[in-house]
């Protein structure tokens, strides 16, 4: 028996002692963070799966042998046929269909279906018990998660020390951040706001963390009052005096697992809620005390948004500094990679590498997506001992990447030809394509109150003429050393209502994948920045970018852009050359002028 399987078949042993028919294994933990500590990884354990999105259905075993499902969207696709074995394991893809529709198709009549309660939104539970209901099947809050009693060797959270992060970095104080949410809690006639999101506590609290890798919080529950007091519940080991200082009487700090009882003693409270960042088990405890619980955003993501000057200026440092280490790898690229001696893994190290050579950065963003021809047209693809490939010369080499600096947070993907000769015609057909839609988007003007998905189609057209597309959002968020993906602005087919504004930085990334062959994303991160328009009627807003690495001009078939988007792309490499050449030496600065020579019109 498999690892996998031997764990499957312990996690089902342990239900049937619960007297449970099934259980839904989420990526997910107490604060509904998108990554997790490795305490949480309970669906990578069980199942092979490391994608940052994801969700497992366990009922008894079928007669096929199965019984399992694992739901993923069109990011992982491929890679969760690679990573979880089919024999035990059926696939699903969402948004075709979900946990609960599945589940309300398929869980046994009358069956009792378990959830952990601290993992899943108040909303995902009522979905799910209204489609199981179909079934007069019922949907059960597990008193503790089964997974960690079958987990023998499962990490403990981390209790490393919580980070204060300098107000002048931030621009704005924690007693300043915190006033302002005060006002918005009296304006509302609330008492306090529960914020368990980990990247909300640290941007009001001013603190950052190393609990989770590649996003730099503090593992920890917070309560904010109208009075502009707030209470950190947090692992007293992680308490030092520099943060005690910092924080100061304001913020009264207590142990980890006080923050339950203090839940409870909100009784009479009206309380403040966010549906979309508390798990179902906060919304429980608040009720259960007889709080008046209001559903309400959290406060702080807006405002986390929305980068003032001092967090604008520090991204523009992050970006030059991290565009120099990007830069002097696809130098080294350009040399090592054509004598076929890189693979997949060599070259990934050898960017963090240049990054840390910096001597700023904090960690990797994320993990570092490394594809080699075919492996680079799985969207999230992540390198492993058992997937790596080299980088064979005559290939197109796609490599997605950011850093966490104490100033910013990057996120970068350059798609280069691995020569000696020529790309294909069609190759480069399809990544000019996508060039077009990048800079079209780049270039875009538009009035104030437009929404991203009111942009995407900018970044699709040159796609869509070829019967082409992709399945995945165009831009997301970025924090400012926090989160790689923040919300609430993002640019997709399905954006959501949130207006851009002015100070908000997203990403700029479209992308085409050839399964089997190759894959091709440019991305740049942008600030939304006022635009001023001579004659224009109202307010108006444009992108800066904010990225400054070249493009790879051997994948670009200069017939296909006209001069507009010629002239952009020159401007743009004289930018990079400007700013990042001064930081390289000499063999790296002649590329870089190479790499930055303007595009020879057709």
């Amino acid at each position: 028996m498999s690892t996998h399987e031997a764990r499957l078949d312990a996690l089902r042993k342990e239900l049937a002692r619960r007297e449970l028919d099934g259980f839904v294994v989420p990526i997910s933990d107490e604060h509904m963070s998108e990554y997790v500590g490795a305490y949480a990884q309970r669906l990578q354990w069980l199942t092979g799966f490391n994608g940052s999105a994801g969700t497992a259905v366990v009922l008894a075993q079928g007669a096929d042998g199965k019984g399992a499902t694992i739901f993923v969207d069109g990011r992982y696709t491929l890679q969760v046929r690679d990573q979880v074995d089919g024999a035990h394991w059926d696939y699903a893809s969402v948004p075709e269909t979900s946990p609960a529709k599945w589940l309300g198709d398929h869980a046994p009549e009358g069956a009792r279906i378990g959830y952990d309660a601290w993992l899943h939104s108040r909303t995902w539970a009522e979905t799910v018990a209204k489609a199981l209901a179909k079934r007069n099947a019922t949907l059960v809050a597990v008193d503790g998660n089964p997974i960690d009693a079958v987990w023998q060797d499962r990490p403990a959270p981390s209790r490393a020390p919580a980070l204060v992060h300098a107000d002048t970095l931030a621009g704005q104080s924690s007693a300043d951040k915190r006033a302002v949410v005060a006002q918005w809690l009296t304006g509302e006639g609330l008492d306090a706001v529960v914020i368990p999101a980990l990247d909300s506590i640290a941007w009001l609290l001013n603190i950052r963390g190393t609990d989770v890798d590649r996003t730099p919080v503090a593992l920890g529950f917070v309560i904010a009052h109208a009075d502009a007091t707030a209470d950190l519940f947090i692992d007293p080991a992680k308490v030092t005096p520099e943060l005690t200082a910092h924080l100061g009487h304001a913020v009264r700090i207590a142990p980890l697992d006080g923050f339950a009882g203090a839940l409870q003693a909100l009784a009479g409270k009206r309380v403040a809620v966010d549906p979309d960042h508390a798990v179902a088990a906060i919304f429980t405890a608040l009720d259960s005390a007889g709080a008046q619980v209001v559903s309400a955003s959290d406060p702080c993501v807006l405002p986390k948004a929305v980068k003032n000057a001092a967090e604008q200026a520090g991204h523009r440092a992050a970006q030059a500094r991290d565009g120099a280490a990007v830069s002097r790898f696809l130098h080294w690229l350009s040399v090592a990679a054509p004598q076929g001696t890189v693979d997949e893994l060599a070259a990934a190290a050898r960017l963090q590498a240049f990054r840390e050579g910096t001597g700023s950065l904090r960690d990797l963003s994320f993990d570092t997506i490394s594809g080699s021809g075919p492996n680079g047209a799985i969207v999230h693809y992540r390198v492993s001992e058992e997937t790596n490939r080299p980088l064979v010369p005559g290939s197109v080499y796609l490599v997605d990447s950011g850093g966490q600096y104490p100033d910013g947070t990057t996120d970068i993907t350059r798609t280069v030809w691995i020569g000696p000769g020529d790309a294909p015609a069609d190759v480069k057909d399809r990544f000019t394509r996508v060039l077009k839609g990048h800079i079209a988007l780049a270039r875009a003007v538009f009035p104030q109150g437009t929404n991203g998905s009111q942009l995407d189609t900018l970044a699709r057209q040159f796609l869509w003429q070829a019967g082409i597309d992709y399945a995945h959002g165009t831009g997301h968020g970025v924090g400012s050393f926090l989160s790689v993906h923040e919300g609430p602005q993002r640019i997709s087919k399905a954006g959501g209502n949130q207006e851009l504004l002015a100070g908000m930085i997203v990403s700029n990334e479209p992308g085409y994948y050839k399964t089997g062959e190759y894959g091709i994303r440019i991305e740049n991160l942008v600030l939304v920045e006022p635009r001023t328009i001579a004659g224009a009627e109202g307010e108006w807003l444009g992108f800066e970018t904010l990225t400054h690495v070249p493009i790879d001009r051997a994948l670009i078939d200069s017939t296909l852009l006209d001069p507009a988007e010629r002239a952009w792309l020159d401007a743009y490499h004289a930018r990079v050359l400007a700013l990042i050449g001064p930081q390289l030496d000499d063999d790296a600065r002649d590329w870089l002028r190479r790499a930055c020579a303007p595009l020879v019109s057709a």
